[in-house]
């Protein structure tokens, strides 16, 4: 009865359900059947179920969700290594950074001044930092939206002097207004002959003209023509019935200019060897005729600045000469 006795103490201790009325022998074995399993709980499981290498990640697991609740942010562990070391690297200047020719000149132009139209043009001839016959060019930023279709704006001008380029015609219409436009001066004019050099791919000419009836059969060529902005286009001019006129006018320097997705227009107006007379002329002639495509539609300020350069010389600021 004292064993029986020490085994329901230690049966108690253990919390399990036995009584008196069990045998010694049945409460051995659920004695030894509790023992059995506390030792189980308390040895570390093997690899690939919960080892102790996966003990350790959840503890570390925990200890960073804990910090995270708390808002600590304190770096963990080698921080020695996320330290910058050294001094700060020197960063140069967009002018520091440019060639020596470059800078000479750029010292010429006052940064914050807004030169008249003339003073600019003859600054620019001065400012020219190459040795060949740069472009001038002028750039100007609208207060348009290029995505409203009125305000979209695209023409063409026709400069007094040209642009100083050669520019080479092509022309796809019938065989008797092609050999018309070749009397004009065109480069490249026909109909079968010219599709098999676009089929080749060959594309010798700046200047694609085209009469009505022969655009559909420029479609097949759109993706060819179309990101080089040669696809013809009756805003452009380049789509017309007179097609001899049409040549005419693109040789005596007719251009294309149009709005960026940027709202700016970007134009060579000329060459630096034209001198301030003839650029003033040209510019002049651009001007006009942007005007006249101002939008009556718009609200606010027509352009907001204006600018002119070389192909490779300094930005001059200009006075807006349209509104």
């Amino acid at each position: 009865m004292a064993k029986k006795a020490e085994l329901l103490e230690k049966a108690a201790e253990l919390k399990l359900e036995v009584s008196e009325k069990n045998t010694i022998a049945e409460i051995e074995a659920a004695i030894a059947g509790a023992e059995k399993h506390e030792v189980r709980e308390a040895t570390p499981a093997k690899a690939g179920k919960r080892s102790e290498k996966a003990l350790k990640e959840a503890e570390e697991k925990a200890e960073k969700e804990a910090r995270k609740e708390a808002g600590d942010t304190t770096p963990q562990g080698d921080t020695e290594s996320h330290v910058k070391k050294g001094p700060a690297p020197k960063v140069r200047s967009k002018l520091e950074r440019r060639g020596k020719n470059y800078r000479n000149v750029a010292g010429k132009v006052e940064a914050d001044k807004v030169y008249s139209l003339a003073d600019a043009l003859a600054l620019a001839v001065e400012t020219n930092p190459v040795k060949f016959d740069a472009s001038v060019e002028v750039h100007v930023r609208m207060g348009v939206d290029p995505r409203q279709a009125d305000q979209n704006i695209r023409a063409t001008v026709s400069l007094p002097h040209g642009t100083g380029k050669k520019i080479r015609v092509a022309v796809f219409a019938p065989e008797a207004e092609a050999a018309a436009a070749k009397k004009a001066g065109a480069d490249v004019a026909g109909d079968e002959e010219f599709t098999k050099q676009l089929d080749k791919g060959e594309l010798n000419f700046d200047v694609l003209i085209a009469t009505p009836a022969y655009m559909p059969k420029l479609g097949k060529y759109a993706r060819v023509l179309g990101p080089k902005g040669l696809m013809p286009n009756p805003k452009s001019g380049t789509v017309a019935t007179d097609v001899a006129k049409a040549v005419t006018e693109a040789k005596a320097g007719k251009v294309e200019y149009r709005v960026d997705k940027q709202a700016t227009i970007h134009l060579s107006i000329g060459k630096v060897s034209f001198g301030t007379k003839k650029l003033e002329d040209n510019a002049k002639a651009f001007f006009a005729s942007l005007q006249s495509q101002k939008p009556s539609s718009l609200k606010g300020s027509y352009v907001k600045s204006t600018a002119i350069a070389t192909t490779m010389g300094p930005g001059i600021k200009v006075e807006n000469q349209a509104n």
